[in-house]
């Protein structure tokens, strides 16, 4: 390829060739991600101008030919001839490395670009690019060829990359090629990768350049990003644009309900760095530059214990964190820890300490830090390596949550207490978990004494044949016991109305006899640490009375297993039982025996009489009603509710699980305004006759 290449650019090609050569060390691959990557190089060279002030529109299209293009209306890349190097300022920016605005303070305050090297290596790999900038009343225009600049012989004007090319040999030209009106300014890049790079198949990936569209348009407030996908059939058009920052960005993410409001913490801490700068005879001189970080965190605890903790600098994500994570883990386990031993008698946390993972369920957050120059591990920008960053984040977030906490308004007092409860109930619920790990497991038959003592177990080792009965009342139980096949049917009493968990912490929903038997039954544990494949039964079937009460304790035990164990749930493992109301005993003439027909409501009970009047049909009187499991006789519960071969069961299934999390807090939870709306608004659909009374 060298061979193509003119004299003149040997010293700008040496320096893109070895981009060429080791393309994974300037963006990570050459699969797709390598392809996103370069995408994202151009995309954050536009949102450091709307960063810095200028533009606040940027727009992405995915041409069908498979070029992209990025266009911002910020300052556009300078077109006047930088000094060193006798180029334009837009050929020194795509095809010299290290070169840029963004290593001095005077361009850029804070950038995602710091190397100066990101739209060059994008041009060295890309097989065309062109570029087009509007500036001082015109429209300028180059075209590059694997990082070389000269110009495409294009037929009837559309640009394609496999054009013949003629690279430039006395003198690059940076054409004007339009007029704009005077003030405007913008940037327009595209480009298409090259195949002798990239692997077959690498494609720009739409749901990962949506997301981080989205994501970018939380974190500069008031940016309009425009995604355009013309690869289809038909384009498709998406436009983000937010208002609310980092605090709406936390909303976005997080998966569960708050526990909390969304706290904005901010603040700023400034900081000496030694670096090394050239001097004007070429000797690179250390000197001290006083440099000053900007600390910006939105986050909130939810009731759940999914944790969602994202960092950027200077709008980049850094996924792998940093110090400026390593920060913000260590400020906040510091600070609750001195908040829990401060609250250790009505927390009832006795010696044990908080550690991060008790500190971190349910949360959701964003850490953004902007300062001049940072310092990362690599050009991909992963990790943040600034080492004063990680002290000045642990600072103002110890600061700020220490008002917060100290706070005599009534919604913090609350919500501070709320947090420390959670994140006491998650140290004990670890600790417990710890404890109780081996009894958590299915327990062979010398063990079997840990187990709660009235458990009455089957005996079969086979967890997809086996069933959990869980049974209401000790009445039920006695039935149950003789209805059951004991090979395959387990039987769990509970004493009536289990703890409402959604209302109750973990620590006391461990503390509950009732809800500790079901999941030390069960045997895989609970919340964060529940493992559905330790599950010791197949099916857990929920068999309570066919009334009112019934239905309020199915609704208890739906809710326990919803919050802490929802992968039974998900998984279609949980069932109710369906106990019928009514028996009812038809006389045959003769010797012929008596028919029985089990009925399940009064609708059903009132057909099935009208049936049997109109054929003429005779019937014990009264019918039986049953009030309970308790009523019936072993043969009776056998054939309607256990024995498989005739019996109905309800599957309990998750279709949305968002939807289902809100009905369990609205009818559940500790709010009471919203559920007593709730029931005056669904009184009028209420049908007295479907009142148990």
């Amino acid at each position: 390829m060298s061979s193509d290449y003119s004299a003149r650019h040997l010293s700008v090609l040496e320096g893109l060739e070895a981009v060429r050569k080791r393309p994974g060390m300037y963006i990570g691959s050459t699969d797709s991600r390598g392809l996103m990557h370069c995408l994202w190089e151009i995309i954050d060279n536009s949102v450091d101008e709307a960063l810095a002030g200028h533009g606040n529109d940027i727009g992405v299209t995915l041409h069908a030919d498979g070029s992209v293009e990025v266009r911002d209306r910020a300052r556009g890349i300078p077109v006047d001839i930088e000094p060193k190097t006798g180029l334009s300022g837009v050929e020194v920016v795509f095809t010299k490395l290290h070169a840029g605005g963004k290593f001095g303070s005077g361009s850029y305050a804070a950038s995602g670009g710091l190397h100066g090297v990101g739209a060059s290596v994008v041009n060295a790999l890309s097989e065309r690019l062109d570029v087009e900038v509007d500036r001082d009343g015109k429209t300028w225009a180059m075209s590059f060829h694997r990082g070389e600049p000269g110009i495409f012989a294009d037929v009837d004007g559309r640009p394609d990359p496999n054009a013949p090319f003629t690279p430039f040999e006395e003198r690059s030209e940076l054409r004007v090629v339009g007029k704009v009106a005077k003030g405007v300014t913008g940037t327009r890049i595209r480009y298409w990768a090259d195949p002798q790079i990239f692997t077959k198949g690498a494609e720009f990936q739409t749901e990962e350049l949506l997301s981080r569209a989205r994501q970018t348009a939380f974190l500069v407030p008031g940016l309009a990003l425009d995604v355009v996908d013309e690869r289809g059939d038909e384009p498709k058009t998406t436009t983000f644009q937010f208002e609310g920052g980092i605090s709406e960005f936390v909303e976005h993410l997080a998966p569960d309900a708050p526990l909390t409001d969304i706290w904005r913490i901010t603040g700023s801490g400034g900081f000496t760095e030694t670096v090394p700068v050239l001097s004007e005879s070429g000797a690179m001189l250390p000197t001290e530059l006083d440099r000053e970080c900007h600390v910006d965190i939105a986050l909130r605890w939810g009731t759940g214990y999914e944790t969602i903790v994202k960092s950027f600098v200077n709008i980049i994500a850094t996924p792998k964190g940093g110090t400026h994570q390593l920060g913000f883990d260590q400020g906040l386990l510091k600070f609750l820890r001195q908040q829990v031993e401060q609250n250790a008698r009505r927390l009832k946390a006795g010696n044990d300490k908080l550690e991060k993972d008790d500190v971190l369920a349910g949360l959701t957050a964003v850490i953004t830090v902007r300062l001049p120059e940072p310092q990362f591990e690599g050009q991909t920008k992963e990790v943040l390596g600034t080492p004063a960053v990680r002290a000045i984040v642990a600072n103002v977030l110890t600061k700020e949550l220490g008002a917060r906490f100290a706070s005599t308004k009534r919604d913090d007092k609350a919500q501070s207490a709320l947090l420390l409860d959670k994140v006491v109930a998650e140290m004990k619920s670890r600790i417990s978990a710890r404890a109780h790990k081996e009894t958590q497991r299915r327990k062979n038959a010398l063990e079997s004494s840990s187990l709660p003592a009235k458990l009455v177990d089957c005996r079969s080792n086979d967890v997809a044949q086996s069933e959990l009965f869980i049974v209401e009342g000790d009445s039920a139980l006695g039935t149950a016991k003789l209805a059951r096949d004991s090979e395959h049917q387990a039987l769990l009493p509970i004493r009536g109305k289990i703890l409402n968990v959604q209302k109750a912490s973990v620590s006391d929903m461990l503390g509950n006899a009732e809800c500790a038997s079901i999941i030390q039954v069960i045997g895989a544990g609970s919340g964060r640490s529940f493992d559905l494949s330790a599950a010791r039964y197949g099916k857990v079937i929920i068999m309570s009375d066919a009334d009112v009460d019934g239905a309020h304790i199915r609704t208890l035990l739906l809710t326990l297993f919803f919050r802490y164990m929802r992968p039974m749930i998900e998984e279609g493992r949980v069932f109710a039982a369906v106990p019928p109301l009514h028996r009812v005993v038809v006389m045959n003439p003769g010797s012929k025996p008596n028919e029985t027909i089990y009925t399940y409501s009064e609708a059903e009970l009132h057909g099935v009489l009208a049936t049997l009047k109109k054929q003429g049909r005779r019937f014990q009187d009264p019918i039986q009603r049953y009030k309970g499991l308790g009523e019936m006789d072993a043969d009776q519960l056998a054939t309607t509710t256990m024995d498989r071969r005739h019996r109905t069961l309800r599957r309990v299934g998750v279709g949305d699980a968002e939807n289902a999390g809100r009905v369990f807090e609205l009818l559940m939870g500790n709010d009471v305004a919203p559920r007593k709306e709730f029931i005056i608004d669904s009184a009028d659909a209420l049908e007295r006759d479907r009142i148990d009374a």
